[in-house]
Formats: structure tokens, sequence, C-alpha cells
């Protein structure tokens, strides 16, 4: 069923030798094309790095060699409004896409579209991992891609034979996620030292990286401090963000 295959996911990093044919990666970004697109912009470009090379940079920038080096392929997904600015010349016409909500749009169709390919792969027993690390260096990344202005690479996608065995992260009850009707805080008092308790035995128990550790002690040191601050005026430079 495809709801037990969306709850056994876990990212996977390391990958046999063994590579994806173009054919199986053409399926699987074809399925990516037929999630849902705000409006039908369609604003998202999958960079397929073949070149050996390129995908050694790639590698070195975004601070993710293991999965780079190793996967049978390597994607890169973009929020792309060129096209869209090439569809509005054929009428003699220029966009706006400057604007956050443009930006908005962008993010959530590549999302959305990297998650049929990953389901895609998934279910033909290929391994994933998101790579956000592309975002350590969006521009020298977009220099090495070449990627035109109105184009910004977001994250990378890692496909490949897995060669290791994962456990799947318990995940924050339901009850922390869903709300109905009004949003309500006070259930976090509880909710949030229960699932602490979860991830603690979790993290001692597994096979690998076993740690001491607390979902919301390490939520509170990612998130404590301004990440990749640079953002803001790579976007502006690639025409987003200008109004």
């Amino acid at each position: 069923m495809v709801i037990n295959l969306l709850k056994s996911h876990s990212s996977v990093r390391r990958y046999k030798d063994e590579p994806i044919s173009r054919e199986t990666v053409m399926e699987l970004v074809k399925a990516g094309q037929h999630a849902a697109s705000s409006h039908f912009v369609q604003a998202c470009t999958v960079m397929y790095v073949t070149d050996t090379e390129k995908r050694g940079q790639l590698a070195e920038l975004s601070k993710n060699r293991r999965q780079f080096y190793t996967a049978g392929a390597v994607l890169v997904f973009c929020m792309d409004y060129n096209r869209l600015s090439h569809a509005a010349r054929l009428h003699g016409q220029e966009i706006d896409y400057t604007v956050a909500e443009n930006v908005l749009v962008g993010a959530i169709d590549v999302g959305l579209f990297a998650q049929n390919v990953v389901i895609a792969a998934e279910s033909k027993g290929y391994g994933i991992c998101y790579i956000g690390g592309v975002r350590n260096a969006m521009e020298e990344i977009s220099e090495v891609l070449e990627l035109p202005k109105g184009v910004v690479p977001l994250f990378g996608l890692s496909i490949g034979v897995p060669n290791e065995s994962n456990g799947v992260k318990p995940r924050l009850p339901v009850e922390a996620i869903l709300h109905e009707n009004t949003y309500n805080e006070e259930k976090y008092t509880d909710l949030l030292p229960a699932y602490d308790e979860i991830m603690k035995e979790y993290y001692a128990s597994r096979d690998s990286n076993q740690r001491d550790a607390m979902w919301t002690k390490e939520m509170a040191d990612f998130l404590e401090s301004p990440r990749r601050t640079d953002l803001q005026a790579f976007l502006q430079k690639q025409g987003f963000l200008l109004n």
C-alpha cells in the first residue's frame, strides 16, 4: 500500500556501486511532473548532474561528499521563473516574479515535485537523501550549473541502491501536528517532553550513531542563531524579493 511506503521512509546516505539508468531517471522526473502546481505555473526545474567534474564540485560545495560521489543518480531541484519569462515573451509580455508570493509558490511547487520523485524512487526500491547543503553555496553551485537569472537551486537529491538499512525515526505524535478548528499550544507542555523520551530511547537503541539526545534541545540549538544569512542577497541577485 502507498500509505505503508510513505510511513517506511528513512534517509539513505550509503549506496551500492550501481548506476541508475537515464531511462529510470526520466521516469522518476515524469512522475514528479504530476504533482500539484499552484495555478499550473510548474515553476520547477530539475538539474540532472551526470558530469563527473560537476558532481565533484557539488559534493565539495554542498559538503555532502558521500552522497554526491556515490549515488546512482544526482539531481538538483530549482525554483524556475526563467522559463515562465520565456513563455510571457512569446506574447510580448514581461512577468514580475519579484514579490515574496512568487518565492513561496516556486518553493512549494519544487517541494511537491521532489516528493513525487522520492515516492516514485522508493516504490522501485531505491533509497534517497535530500541535500539541503546545496544552500550552503547557492551562488557557486548556480555557476557550476550555469543557472540564469530567475532560477534558484533549493536542494539536491541523491538516489541509489541502498547499502544500509535505517530504522524509521519516530515522528511527533499526530496530536502535536493536528489541531482542530483552533490552534492549541497548551498541549505542547505534555506532548513535547513525552516525545523527547521517545527520541532518547530511539537514539540510544539504534545500531549506529548512538547518542543521548532530546529533540527539543536539538531544535533549540539548531534554530538559536540565523543560518545561511546570505540567502536573501542571492535571491535578490536572481530577481526575487525586490519589492
